[in-house]
């Protein structure tokens, strides 16, 4: 195993996906306490209160537990980087954002920081910023991101010409997909699809149901529901969603949603009702298909073969 993780105190290298609205506290717990390192994960609609109520789950936590934050929000909500350098985590990541000042303020709080990457110029003003660790996302990976090279080309490439520990996400799903990452040169595996129907997660088991009944090929990358709910996520970060009705209308139509398309969206949305409500799944969600607690995906994914 490369060194990183044994250094971040895991006993597997596997970190989960810091997944809004999907891995809250008692998810991170049960990924730490099961040898990975557990990320709580913020969204796009995140306050510091939410944060402060997931960090609960942790508090008595004696493994490694990290935070995730979208880089954009803390323009909207600065209170959220303040609490998570408060929860003293192992593990900082921000992403999805141009401002670097988080990472200076990481450093001076004594936290390792890590940020997605898209492609080698990304990664390289990443590094330059002095980010410790970088997160190679390949276009397979579920939720927002920039979908511009698959998960392999862009660990091997950002490997070879960055002097950092490089963590693979996009696509990961099973034990031979996290060999081949390792096998690649990667310190460890950003795991969110697989981990995100897990018992301890934040879905209700509607969408649990609906990502158990999902192909690898019933995912896309679709802008319509951040533009239908008001989200100001930029135009090349567009989320890796399944398929739905909604979907199906709106997409390369999102200049015509209208205010009738987003009050059955936002109904939808409180009504569990996943054949219209957004559901994020990268191309892994064909391997999902049962909730079982998270120790029992880390056995999987790091079974021998």
């Amino acid at each position: 195993m490369h060194p990183w993780p044994t250094a971040m105190g895991m006993t597997v290298p596997i970190v989960n996906a810091p997944m809004g609205g999907v891995a809250g506290g008692a998810l991170a717990a049960a990924v730490s306490e099961a040898g990975g390192l557990g990320m709580i994960g913020m969204g796009s609609s995140a306050t510091d209160a939410d944060l402060t109520r997931q960090l609960t789950h942790v508090r008595h936590l004696t493994a490694p537990f990290g935070i995730g934050l979208i880089g954009w929000r803390l323009h909207h909500e600065p209170a959220l980087l303040d609490v998570a350098l408060q929860a003293a985590p192992a593990l900082l990541s921000v992403s999805f954002g141009d401002d670097w000042s988080w990472v200076t303020r990481a450093r001076d709080s004594g936290v390792i920081t890590v940020t997605q990457v898209a492609d080698l110029p990304e990664a390289e003003r990443a590094a330059t910023a002095g980010v410790d660790v970088l997160v190679a996302r390949g276009a397979e990976g579920g939720g927002h991101g920039r979908p511009k090279v698959g998960t392999l080309p862009l660990l091997a490439q950002v490997v070879d010409h960055i002097s950092l520990p490089v963590l693979s996400a996009g696509g990961i799903g099973s034990a031979r997909a996290v060999s081949a990452a390792l096998a690649a040169g990667a310190a460890g595996v950003w795991v969110g699809t697989a981990l995100a129907a897990c018992t301890e997660s934040l879905l209700t088991d509607a969408a649990r149901h609906a990502m158990f009944a999902a192909q690898n090929t019933d995912t896309l990358t679709s802008r319509v529901f951040d533009i239908a709910l008001g989200y100001p996520w930029p135009a090349d970060l567009p989320e890796r969603v399944l398929r739905n009705t909604f979907i199906d209308r709106w997409q390369e139509r999102e200049d015509d949603i209208d205010a009738d398309a987003r009050a059955l969206l936002r109904a939808a949305i409180s009504a569990d009702d996943y054949s219209i409500a957004p559901i994020n799944a990268g191309q892994a969600v064909g391997q999902v298909s049962a909730k079982e607690p998270a120790a029992a995906v880390i056995a999987r994914l790091t079974a021998a073969d």
